[in-house]
């Protein structure tokens, strides 16, 4: 016999996350449990306000719909919004035991803030040092100054760097005046630096920094290819859509000989918790973007380990529909 339970969750944010042109104030989303006899299965979809392209009421009722087929014993269908689509595959995995439990819970610390606490930080970090940092955000000369200068304080420190195609090639090329060419192979990518994907291979290809493939992974002519100055692609499966899209832009990667980086689009932690487990198993060698929970109040469903952040469990979600 099957069952369903949708939720909807609502966390206060931490103040000064901002999405492109909003402040995020709440992260908002709806979450889904399947029971089929006594085996159960979770799912979150969290359409990314700014990113995904459909909004959290038009992925509640289209998720709506492919329940209600699902508990009358039909299949989920393929063709839908990218964070229904992770959501509602996430449940079915675990549902009938596909999404293995073990997970990767190390995460590149996404940095910011006053360059000597991030020294501080990042030199007590244990094992491989691995950091990201969001550029674009200020003047490309600063983010320069201060990629530049964590690189020559911390020589086993290695930096993700992303711009979200903010920089015109000029300023791009005013971000790599300030860090020398010594040290730019110590960058493991910097994520879309140009307005244009032929501007951001351009400046790999100028500069030697490589790049990798963000928002393009999500556009319609993307194809994962080989390319000069190309070193990896980023997945955010709440914007990219299915486990078997996911794992099939992996392999893909894979035999280019791209690095796949799991990434998170500020999923609740049971989102992260989830993707945790698909990086476990798809991405071993390559420490997953996570690092997104402290911008949020509150744990949903699924705790993370070693946060101390108050966790809202299903009880105390509102109730969308149940079966």
């Amino acid at each position: 016999m099957r069952r369903v339970m949708l939720y909807r969750y609502r966390v206060p944010m931490e103040a000064g996350v901002v999405l492109r042109n909003q402040r995020l104030k709440t992260r908002d989303g709806l979450i889904v449990r399947l029971q089929e006899d006594e085996r159960l299965g979770w799912g979150e979809i969290a359409p990314l306000p700014e990113f995904s392209v459909e909004t959290l009421a038009e992925a509640e009722a289209v998720a709506l719909t492919a329940l209600q087929t699902w508990v009358t014993g039909g299949a989920v269908p393929d063709a839908l919004p990218p964070s229904v689509a992770f959501g509602l595959s996430c449940a079915q995995a675990e549902l009938e035991q596909r999404l293995p439990a073990a997970a990767d819970y190390r995460k590149a610390p996404l940095c910011s803030g006053d360059p000597d606490e991030l020294f501080a930080m990042l030199q007590a970090m244990p094992g491989e040092k691995v950091a990201k940092i969001k550029v674009g955000l200020y003047e490309a000369v600063r983010d320069g100054m201060i990629v530049n200068v964590l690189l020559e304080a911390l020589p086993d420190l290695k930096l993700r760097l992303d711009a979200n195609r903010s920089w015109t090639r000029a300023k791009a090329d005013g971000f790599a005046r300030y860090v020398p060419p010594a040290l730019r192979s110590r960058i493991a990518f910097l994520e879309e630096p140009c307005k244009t994907r032929e501007e951001s291979r351009l400046f790999a290809q100028e500069t030697g920094i490589n790049i990798a493939w963000d928002e393009s992974v999500r556009e319609a002519d993307f194809r994962v290819e080989a390319e000069p100055g190309v070193s990896a692609i980023v997945i955010k499966p709440t914007l990219v859509g299915s486990l078997t899209r996911c794992r099939q832009l992996v392999q893909e990667a894979h035999q280019a000989g791209l690095t796949a980086v799991i990434s998170s689009s500020i999923e609740s932690s049971l989102g992260l918790t989830q993707l945790a487990r698909l990086a476990h198993e798809l991405t071993p060698e390559t420490i997953p973007g996570l690092d997104t929970l402290d911008l949020m109040q509150a744990q949903v469903i699924q705790r993370w380990p070693d946060s101390p952040l108050p966790l809202l469990t299903a009880e105390q979600l509102d109730v969308v529909w149940q079966s």
